[in-house]
């Protein structure tokens, strides 16, 4: 089941996308009474979510307000984040190998740790809009497409095998990225935390929509040219580490979105470097998800 944030006219709400991808319901149309998706997200009841899914196999005009897909703006799911995103860097070895290769580094192709870092977004940037270039300050704008899931419970102290029961749903993320800052401070947070770095979309896919662990196809595009191609299958810390890991030092509440970090294929692994331009499309796919496309805007 798919869930988004979606607009209208002047109005914003949560909606479920019906099952042949034709329509969005509002979703206080067909009973639970939640006008953003974090509040569904920290209360929606296995119950809701069952009636949900039966409400998007029925017919549009079952449901007051009902939408063609077409016809509404698609939101950032979560378009506030309470709290900065909970990145992992260098989460894929094919990554890892590239990233050393561009700080002109050895690796050893160990990845003893996982890497954690923080990213700022004052607001994520839906599919359709821009991503700004920030030219007086970047001259290496690069894109990482990237699996992000969304914790439906607090989680304190789990254990790997309990992680399941904690996740609400996964979305796209693409971490944007200023290298030239993120290397001249030599850590990650400014040059990940830009103004308009946080693509996210186009959904929500409710957990109980794939297995788990999710073994799906990730891919990136730049004016059509495909640069990543891999599967969240290749994860070297997986979800069941990560929340474990974390919730084992502090308190991750619901709501909380981590990103599971990106494959190889991103334009500082190119030799020479193939970095964004103004003008250049980016597409973030990940499969059963779907698409997230965003253009570079001066």
């Amino acid at each position: 089941m798919k869930l988004v944030t979606y607009q209208v006219g002047q109005k914003t709400g949560v909606g479920v996308i019906s099952a042949d991808g034709e329509w969005v319901f509002p979703i206080r149309s067909i009973g639970p009474e939640y006008r953003t998706m974090l509040e569904a997200v920290k209360q929606m009841s296995e119950s809701e979510k069952q009636l949900l899914e039966y409400a998007s196999r029925q017919e549009p005009y079952s449901y007051k307000g009902a939408a063609r897909l077409k016809e509404v703006r698609l939101l950032a799911p979560i378009p506030v984040p309470e709290q900065d995103i909970i990145c992992l860097g260098i989460n894929y070895m094919d990554h890892a190998e590239e990233s050393a290769r561009f700080r002109k580094r050895e690796f050893d192709g160990k990845r003893p740790h996982a890497v954690y870092f923080s990213k700022r977004v004052n607001e994520a940037t839906a599919d359709r809009e821009g991503i700004p270039a920030h030219v007086k300050l970047v001259d290496s704008l690069d894109y990482e497409a990237e699996l992000a899931f969304i914790l439906g419970r607090d989680a304190k102290n789990v254990a790997p095998e309990r992680v399941r029961d904690y996740i609400f749903g996964y979305t796209i993320l693409n971490d944007v990225s200023a290298r030239n800052v993120q290397n001249r401070h030599n850590q990650w947070y400014f040059g990940k935390s830009l103004d308009g770095f946080a693509p996210m979309g186009p959904c929500v896919l409710t957990a109980d929509s794939v297995e788990y662990p999710p073994c799906l196809s990730i891919r990136s595009y730049v004016n059509g040219e495909l640069r990543q191609n891999s599967n969240t299958s290749k994860l070297i810390f997986a979800i069941d580490h990560i929340v474990s890991e974390l919730s084992h030092g502090m308190m991750l509440k619901a709501g909380t979105i981590i990103s599971t970090g990106t494959p190889s294929g991103v334009g500082m692994g190119f030799d020479p470097p193939r970095f964004l331009k103004v003008g250049d499309e980016v597409v973030c796919e990940v499969e059963e998800i779907g698409r997230i496309t965003n253009v570079v805007e001066s």
